[in-house]
């Protein structure tokens, strides 16, 4: 789809414009002034004390849309937020004129980002009345009655489970990245390299993570400074061995600050074939009990699709070791719109669910992720269309309300299979807090390891800061003494 666009000459618009026609189309291209083009989008724009915009699109046929919208300006810190508001007001008309042509409701409104929720709980924290906030986000965003719903519910449990979560900013939490996994999967974008004749590599990359540890755990201790969560994630944590697990353990124990006093300590397991006993028993000694054991789906050929090497058998099998062997909180994740896949396989997926009844299920929608195996060979991939998406993704949510389970959290990604989202459920008390913590940005997350992203919040003006590990084993054991110098560098800027 060629849309030619007139009447914005700044180009800052142009990004946002692009991410809002891909809600709509397979493939777009925006241009300035296109006489070749499928559509074309006339905006004025005028700015004073208020923005008032206004759209009007012609198809190929002549035929026109049109839309308006002001907004009274709010003075601003910089001018990037004061260029947002201008932004969001042309994005509005936009979004409008092409629903309209379309005929396609956009859910999430003019939302293309990651986390919406925050928006509400910004509102939270401002005092703003329920009612008049959601009238704010419907207004503001364009975002549909069913979605602010769903953000109250995840607002509202986050605050439950984290009743502390506005004032953690003094806390921090840890992700520890293991870049390792049995096999890569075909939608996956994650640092993860085939473990298999890897094993000169994973010694030296531990021996790195191991000196990560003990740097930022020696300035934690200096500073007084609290861990509220720890998260081994990856690639799959559970792919080294089990002697180099309990060594890692080992280290957390040694090296971090009052660890019995953490709050949540979370092992991604996700990969059934990485489980054994005795990585069960090394879990147990040093207190884990909450891993996350992924079937994605229940049905053999789409895992073999997707380059997922165990059988169904196994994640079930595996499921009730870890459940016989202590494990108390586990979860599962299922990726709506796998290839393949339809209704009919994503109702296999809940009856299965079902059956094991995991303490908490993360329920994805895929996104074509640039630069996954499964994005560079489209044509090999047939995934179901927008309509069943939005029908197994009610299907989730129908089985998670009977089921007993609450949403938690929420996250939404680029390219994402419908323009969903990524939904976390779980029974009561049984939830994530880590998830809670990286996904609503209320306190500095310490990425340690090969491809780890490291997310700096200034505990007074609220400024994040990002930072990132190398992804590959290689750059990452050269150079792991400078980024951990490089780390503890800014936590003295924002702890002083």
């Amino acid at each position: 789809m060629k849309i030619s666009i007139q009447g914005l000459e700044d180009e800052r618009f142009y990004r946002q414009l692009q991410l809002i026609a891909n809600l709509f189309f397979e493939e777009s291209q925006i241009f300035s002034m296109q006489a070749e083009a499928d559509l074309l989008i006339k905006f004025h724009l005028h700015v004073e004390e208020t923005v008032q915009v206004s759209a009007e699109l012609v198809d190929n046929v002549e035929k026109t849309y049109r839309a308006e919208y002001q907004k009274e300006l709010v003075p601003s810190d910089s001018e990037k937020e004061f260029f947002k508001q201008i932004k969001n007001a042309v994005s509005h008309v936009y979004l409008t004129v092409l629903q309209d042509w379309t005929g396609i409701k956009q859910k999430w409104g003019i939302l293309t980002g990651v986390r919406p929720t925050k928006l509400l709980h910004r509102k939270v924290q401002e005092g703003i009345p329920t009612e008049i906030a959601h009238q704010q986000l419907k207004d503001d965003y364009l975002i549909t009655d069913e979605k602010i719903l769903l953000m109250q519910q995840i607002v509202d449990r986050q605050l439950t489970v984290v009743p502390d979560l506005y004032t953690l900013q003094k806390e921090v939490s840890i992700y520890i990245g293991i870049p390792f996994c049995p096999t890569k999967c075909a939608y996956c974008t994650f640092p993860a390299y085939a473990i298999n004749g890897r094993q000169g590599s994973v010694d030296s990359f531990l021996g790195g993570l191991h000196y990560e540890m003990r740097k930022i755990g020696s300035w934690l201790k200096e500073k007084g400074i609290r861990i509220t969560t720890v998260y081994y994630g990856g690639g799959t944590p559970t792919s080294i061995t089990a002697e180099e697990m309990d060594m890692l353990y080992d280290e957390m124990y040694t090296s971090f600050p009052d660890v019995e006093n953490i709050r949540e300590i979370t092992v991604e397991a996700g990969r059934p074939d990485t489980i054994t006993p005795e990585k069960l028993v090394v879990l147990k000694k040093w207190n884990i009990d909450r891993i996350s054991i992924n079937p994605q789906s229940y049905t053999q050929e789409t895992l073999k699709a997707i380059g997922r090497h165990h059988t169904v058998s196994e994640t079930i099998d595996k499921f009730h070791l870890a459940r016989s062997m202590g494990m108390n909180n586990i979860n599962m994740d299922l990726i709506i719109g796998l290839p393949g896949e339809g209704t009919t396989e994503f109702k296999h997926s809940l009856a299965e669910t079902e059956k094991l009844m995991p303490e908490s299920l993360t329920v994805h929608t895929l996104s074509f992720k640039r630069a996954s195996e499964m994005t560079k060979n489209k044509e090999k991939y047939k995934v179901a269309d927008r309509g069943e998406v939005e029908k197994m993704m009610e299907l989730a949510k129908d089985w998670t309300v009977s089921h007993g389970y609450v949403p938690y959290y929420l996250y939404r990604q680029k390219n994402i299979l419908g323009n969903l989202e990524n939904v976390g459920y779980s029974l009561p008390n049984q939830e994530s807090i880590y998830n809670i913590m990286i996904m609503e940005e209320q306190q500095t997350i310490i990425g340690l390891g090969c491809g780890a992203a490291s997310k700096f919040i200034d505990p007074d003006s609220g400024k994040i800061t990002h930072f990132a590990n190398p992804k590959d084993p290689k750059t990452y054991n050269e150079s792991f003494e400078a980024y951990t110098e490089d780390k503890i560098k800014i936590l003295d800027e924002l702890f002083t």
